[in-house]
């Protein structure tokens, strides 16, 4: 396995400096969550993003992709019944993807649940077409830029709109695009209530990145998921990509968060 953090995690550090620590913690990837750069993606020209895929170069830490996609600029919307909404977010979308490529990153997490929400007095039919469509949209342009979108399921409290894998996986059929897929994370996984291994196989040959945090908001081994039988699960399915670690919560400290999941990883993967 490959092991990467998100970087919203460091706050206010320079981001030169997160990718020395983590390249000394012996992380292999870092995900970028754009709003953590600026408000918009297409204020970052073409030297700030030569620097930043420069210093993964120099770190041999890899830029592994986006998450937290649509933070900002305000009032993005994948569903909106408004079609300039829609359309202003499809174009934002594009430039997220052309800002991953040109930093070196291949995935695009979305998980946006703000974003994607269906907006009272908007069907979910009707909502789940307007999805689809932006979603073929954009993956037919991120598979041009070697990029590959990967949905994310969440669980109840944060969405009213994708919540299992097996409605990730039906959105991921009826879109039926190659740079199209699944991200899976371990907190909103426990929101479906049954064994992790059980929902991961289910994702099997469409599974491209993986959120590794736990039931209480922090880092994985801090709470009670059981992570034996994701490891389970992963190995049964032949996964390979990266396990990221994504936290909500940053109270026991930024250090020892990073610190104690790649230790804790580690011992579940390779010990």
């Amino acid at each position: 396995m490959k092991y990467s953090i998100c970087n919203e995690l460091f706050k206010d550090w320079k981001l030169e400096d997160v990718f020395d620590y983590l390249s000394k913690l012996g992380y292999h990837g870092i995900e970028i969550a754009p709003f953590t750069l600026a408000e918009d993606v297409r204020y970052l020209d073409k030297r700030y993003r030569r620097t930043l895929s420069e210093m993964s170069s120099i770190y041999g830490v890899e830029i592994v992709g986006l998450h937290w996609l649509l933070v900002s600029p305000k009032g993005l919307h994948i569903n909106h019944p408004d079609e300039s909404i829609r359309r202003k977010t499809l174009e934002y979308m594009k430039a997220l993807i052309d800002f991953n490529h040109d930093i070196g990153g291949r995935v695009l997490v979305f998980g946006s649940p703000k974003q994607r929400n269906i907006l009272e007095g908007v069907s979910k039919e009707r909502a789940w077409k307007f999805t689809v469509e932006f979603f073929k949209e954009t993956s037919r342009y991120a598979e041009d830029r070697s990029s590959i979108i990967a949905f994310e399921p969440l669980a109840r409290h944060l969405t009213n709109f994708i919540n299992t894998v097996t409605e990730a996986l039906k959105l991921v059929k009826d879109v039926n695009e190659e740079a199209f897929r699944i991200i899976l994370d371990v907190y909103s996984m426990t929101d479906e209530g049954r064994p992790y291994s059980e929902i991961i196989k289910e994702a099997n040959g469409f599974l491209v990145h993986f959120h590794a945090n736990d039931t209480n908001k922090l880092g994985p081994g801090f709470g009670e998921a059981d992570y034996k039988d994701i490891r389970e699960g992963l190995l049964a399915i032949g996964y390979n990509g990266f396990l990221s670690v994504e936290v909500f919560d940053t109270s026991p400290g930024i250090e020892k968060i990073a610190t104690e999941s790649i230790r804790f990883l580690r011992k579940i993967f390779e010990g």
